[in-house]
């Protein structure tokens, strides 16, 4: 019973998060279309005994990436489980809501240390619909980076708790660190940053270096248990334009506040996150020092605080483009206001704590309200689906008609601009008659028989990528690779059965045994210790 009002009250607020929903239909940010594409591309997989995809067979309208090698698993996961059991219409709303409420809880946990149960519940609601999330659900769609902010007061918490003493923490920060890379991963970024500086301050000033070996360690842990996801992903970015990641418009450059590219849609929105930046901004400074001064936090928690609310706002400035540069992974972020996912968590406790009236709470959730507003309204609407563009995406993926892909998921080579939508799944190079019959067209496995006069090559509906094995008549053959990167396939006069498999590379079988093993130990370790 202890967490059932937080839990009403957060998810009520969560609710009226989604009210407009039923007026405007569902919002349709920047990343929907990756995302929902991605939740019934997964869901078809596993109805064809696919249970953890890592070739997404529609993309690029039926030639394919390798999205789930890359792209972390837990949202995609998360989505495709409630589109197994929720009408489409609603999955995204659901999904919304959930994460919001699990949020809030989240920092339920965290401000129970300073504050009575009513304030952590306002705490708890404020970071549910703090304005970077309002962002985030109106204009941005970005639901693995949202389902990330459910990590932050985990941590901060844990920190804590190396700040008193405690060296036992080191499995679940080891397991808030794994989570972070499984969930986002320029969040991931964001938090094993935060965590350094964090960690660097509490060793300067209690002078031990005990509390970098903790953190050393849950990082070191954190990233085996997810090697299963990280180590493919890293090594098999050679085999894919990784680097369209950060192509112009996705650089650290274009993105600081009230930057202008003469991208007037770009632009317009990086207005709208400028002012809800500067709010936040604004917000905690005043409330800080109100904190402060009147001492309701103590000291160290409040100097990791001011700290990491000073280090996240620097970083949105195009003062910091140097760093951004020189620092190892980090203009993989791609946006500096991503920072704002952190600094919204020290926007509500500060606003929590420096705040000790309700009526300035009121005051400050109102300006905050106006803000998103005044923005909506003036600088740039947000976009919306109906139930029928929800459905048509649907439709889609269930006619295998297909969906665009992802640059920087693009196999190195492969030209989705140049592909023939049209093209049948399996087609014969040169002049002749031959007769093809498919038993199998699956995500990860194809065969189909062809009969020629003569030796040719096929061309299949399908990008070449180093995991693809080709075997023909029992024989495993050398595919190569089309004008546009599509896979052709060698084969000689007569019947040829041939099937293609999408294998599991020696990277991806290392990463597996990595996580299994980490795993194994941290689980025994944690019974023996208990």
């Amino acid at each position: 019973m202890s967490f059932l009002v937080p839990l009403i009250a957060v998810g009520t607020a969560a609710f009226a998060v989604e009210i407009p929903f039923f007026f405007l239909g569902t919002p349709s940010g920047h990343d929907v279309e990756f995302h929902l594409n991605s939740w019934l591309e997964v869901l078809m997989q596993w109805k064809h005994g696919i249970f953890f995809p890592r070739w997404a067979s529609l993309a690029n309208f039926g030639y394919g990436e390798p999205r789930f090698i890359f792209y972390p698993p837990v949202s995609w996961l998360l989505g495709a489980s409630l589109a197994a059991v929720f009408p489409w219409t609603l999955v995204s709303a659901i999904f919304i809501w959930l994460v919001l409420t699990l949020s809030g809880m989240s920092m339920f946990m965290l401000a129970r240390r300073w504050f009575n149960r009513r304030t952590a519940i306002f705490a708890s609601a404020l970071y549910a619909v703090n304005p970077y999330h309002l962002v985030i659900v109106y204009w941005r769609s970005a639901f693995a980076e949202l389902l990330a902010s459910c990590l932050l007061p985990m941590l901060f918490l844990l920190i804590l708790r190396i700040e008193e003493g405690n060296r036992r923490v080191t499995i679940p920060l080891a397991m808030v660190l794994s989570a972070a890379w499984l969930t986002n991963a320029p969040a991931a970024v964001m938090i094993h940053y935060s965590l350094a500086l964090l960690l660097l301050i509490l060793a300067w000033k209690q002078r031990t270096a005990q509390i970098l070996t903790v953190g050393g360690g849950a990082i070191v842990l954190g990233a085996c248990l997810a090697a299963f996801y990280l180590i493919p992903a890293v090594y098999e970015q050679r085999w894919v334009d990784i680097g369209q990641a950060i192509s112009a418009g996705s650089r650290p450059q274009d993105n600081f506040l009230f930057i202008h590219t003469g991208d007037g849609d770009h632009d317009h929105f990086n207005h709208v996150i400028s002012w809800v930046a500067l709010l936040e901004m604004g917000v905690i400074l005043g409330t800080g020092v109100a904190a402060r001064i009147r001492q309701t936090m103590q000291k160290e928690t409040w100097t990791l605080l001011a700290a990491w609310a000073f280090a996240c706002s620097v970083l949105l400035f195009p003062l910091t483009a140097l760093l951004w540069r020189i620092f190892p992974k980090l203009e993989f972020m791609q946006f500096p206001w991503r920072w704002l996912l952190c600094l919204s968590m020290i926007f509500c406790l500060f606003v929590t704590a420096g705040a000790h009236r309700w009526w300035m709470r009121s005051a400050i959730c109102a300006v905050a309200i106006l803000t998103i507003a005044l923005t909506w309204h003036f600088i740039q609407q947000p976009w919306w689906d109906a139930a029928a563009d929800l459905r048509e995406l649907q439709d889609n993926v269930t006619d295998h008609i297909g969906y665009e892909g992802t640059d920087e998921y693009t196999p190195t080579g492969a030209d989705p601009s140049a592909l023939n939508k049209d093209a049948p799944n399996v087609g014969v190079i040169g002049a002749g008659p031959a007769k093809i019959s498919i038993s199998q067209w699956d995500a990860e496995s194809k065969r189909f028989t062809a009969e020629l006069l003569g030796p040719t090559q096929l061309q299949l509906r399908l990008f070449q990528y180093p995991a693809w094995k080709a075997v023909v008549n029992g024989k495993v053959v050398q595919a190569t690779k089309g004008n546009v990167g599509q896979l052709l396939v060698p084969v000689e006069s007569g019947m040829n059965d041939v099937q293609i498999k999408f294998i599991r590379t020696w990277d991806q079988t290392l990463g597996d045994w990595i996580s299994l093993i980490t795993a194994f130990c941290m689980g025994g370790w944690f019974v023996l210790t208990r």
